[in-house]
C-alpha cells in the first residue's frame, strides 16, 4: 500500500484528487455521498460511457477496461486513491486492481450483508446487472452472510441504460421495473438491495412499485465512510479549508453526460470527453 511515513508529511501528496469511475452516470450516486463525507477533498469522476452497460461485459473485458481507466487517472490526474463506483466492475475486477496498484482502492458491492442483518421476514432481494448477478463475489456474499435468509437474486438487463438517458419515471423504465420486481412484490421480501449504482436514482419509482413495507438499501454511505477511513489511515487527508472541486469526464458524448448529470446531481455540471 502507500508508504505512510513518506505521505504523512507530504502536503502536496495530500492535495492530490480521488479518482471515481463508473460505466456511466450511476456512479454519481456514490459521488454524492463522497461529497458529503469528504467535503474538502478534490475528485475526478469518469463515466466510461463508450462501453456502457458494463453489466453485459465479460470478466476479461471488464478487467481490461478498468486497467485503462486506472492508468488514465494516474497519468493525467496523479490520484491518491480510487473509488470503483460500480458494482459490476468491483465484482469482476477488484482483486486484479488491488494486486496491480499500490494506492487505496474502495470497491462497491451489493449490501446483502446489511440486508441479512436487518430482515425480519427472512427474505431479502437484490437487483443488479446481469454480470453482477452471476458474479462469484455476489454468490460468495450471499453464501457467507445469508445462510439463514432467502435471497432473490435478480439480474436486470437494460435498466442501467434507462438511467443513462435520464429516464427515471417514464413508461419504459416503469415497464422494466415492474417486470424485474414482480418476484419481490409477490414474496415476503422486507429489504431490497439496489445492487447497481444507477439504481438509487430510481428509488422513488421502485418504492412505489414494491410498497412502503419494503426497505431499500444501497451502499453509497458505506462506501463514503470506508473512503474517509482509508484517507485518514493512509495520512492522505486534504487539509484545505475550502470545499473541494470535482472534474467530470466521459468517454462518450460530453454534452449528453452533462445534461443527465446536471439533472441527477441537481447542479450544473460540465464534462469533457476523453479517449482512453
Amino acid at each position: 500500500m502507500v508508504d505512510t511515513k513518506k505521505v504523512k508529511n507530504n502536503n502536496q501528496t495530500n492535495k492530490r484528487p480521488i479518482g471515481v469511475f463508473d460505466s456511466g452516470v450511476g456512479g454519481l450516486s456514490v459521488l454524492k455521498e463522497l461529497h458529503k463525507m469528504l467535503p474538502n477533498e478534490d475528485f475526478v469522476f469518469l463515466a466510461d460511457q463508450k462501453y456502457v452497460p458494463y453489466g453485459e461485459k465479460t470478466k476479461q473485458e471488464l478487467i481490461k477496461l478498468v486497467y485503462k481507466i486506472t492508468d488514465y487517472f494516474i497519468k493525467n490526474h496523479d490520484i491518491k486513491m480510487m473509488v470503483v463506483a460500480c458494482n459490476t466492475a468491483t465484482c469482476n475486477a477488484i482483486a486484479e486492481l488491488r494486486s496491480k496498484y499500490l494506492f487505496p482502492i474502495v470497491g462497491t458491492v451489493p449490501a446483502v450483508k446489511l440486508a441479512s442483518k436487518k430482515t425480519r421476514s427472512g427474505t431479502v432481494a437484490v437487483i443488479c446487472t446481469p454480470s453482477t448477478s452471476k458474479s462469484v463475489v455476489l454468490k460468495t456474499l450471499i453464501r457467507e452472510y445469508c445462510a439463514d435468509v432467502e435471497v432473490l437474486n435478480i439480474g436486470c438487463k437494460n435498466l442501467e441504460n434507462a438511467v443513462e438517458t435520464g429516464e427515471l419515471e417514464g413508461l419504459e423504465v416503469n415497464k422494466l421495473l415492474k417486470k424485474y420486481l414482480k418476484g419481490v412484490v409477490n414474496s415476503n421480501t422486507d429489504h431490497l438491495v439496489l445492487g447497481c449504482t444507477h439504481y438509487p436514482f430510481l428509488k422513488e419509482t421502485i418504492q412505489k412499485i414494491v410498497g412502503p413495507n419494503v426497505k431499500l438499501l444501497d451502499g453509497g454511505k458505506a462506501i463514503a465512510r470506508r473512503s474517509k477511513s482509508l484517507i485518514k489511515s493512509n495520512f492522505l487527508v486534504n487539509k484545505q479549508r475550502k470545499v473541494g472541486e470535482t472534474l467530470y469526464f466521459t468517454t462518450s458524448d460530453h454534452s449528453k453526460f452533462s445534461k443527465v448529470a446536471t439533472l441527477l446531481m441537481k447542479t450544473i455540471i460540465k464534462a469533457k470527453k476523453i479517449k482512453l
